[in-house]
């Protein structure tokens, strides 16, 4: 059920389906119908109708004869998402090497201690939450919004494998030791150093779901 907020009902209905699409509770080729949903979220069609319309720009679904069709992000789709991560993250990553304030670099390393405090707690959850602090603050010091919009969006389009992929001790270690590294990079100005590190850690991630799948 939703909660009946000032924010519109259909970015809700949006926000809820995203999410669970993205997060594979709804797999590739499920069908989403409109009574299912009303009777799921406790809403009319009209907010319905609005998220499955904007879901459909995102190709996160397709609209069949029986309802809207599922389709997640492909195997395909996960490549192309990674190659085009490999070829930017470490360009926004060097500019917020140059361009961050000193305050924003204790936001980054107060999201880097938490997820370092977690993992020794093995909070998968906590992790990943925290993951996607550190990546979002990185994003965000680049200080370009074109940067930060597009690597967000990507970054929130592979939830389902990222979580796999934290839910791995080992991976996670690794990862937040590379969160460390490039930390260290944008603490020292060293802008190459902070790029080269972004870039590997965003193949290494990438190796690591091919690896599990």
């Amino acid at each position: 059920m939703l909660d009946h907020k000032p924010v519109s009902l259909a970015d809700q209905v949006y926000d809820v389906l995203e999410t669970d699409i993205l997060n594979g509770k709804y797999a590739r080729g499920d069908v989403l119908t409109e009574n299912k949903l009303c009777e799921i979220l406790g809403v009319s069609r009209t907010p319905i109708r609005e998220a499955l319309r904007r879901l459909e720009q995102e190709n996160l679904i397709k609209e069949s004869g029986r309802g809207s069709v599922v389709l997640g992000i492909s195997e395909s789709d996960l490549e192309d998402i990674f190659t085009i991560r490999r070829k930017i993250e470490g360009i926004a990553v060097s500019m917020a090497a140059k361009n961050a304030t000193d305050e924003e670099i204790e936001k980054l390393k107060s999201a880097l201690e938490l997820q370092e405090f977690y993992l020794n707690k093995n909070n998968a959850e906590e992790i990943k939450i925290m993951d996607n602090r550190f990546h979002e603050t990185l994003y965000l010091i680049s200080g370009s919004t074109t940067f930060y919009n597009i690597l967000l969006s990507l970054h929130k389009r592979v939830q389902k494998y990222r979580k796999a992929s934290i839910q791995s001790n080992s991976r996670a270690k690794e990862s937040v030791e590379e969160h460390r590294k490039i930390f260290e990079a944008i603490v020292d100005r060293d802008c190459q150093k902070a790029e080269t590190l972004a870039s590997q850690h965003v193949e290494n991630a990438y190796k690591n779901i091919l690896r599990k799948d």
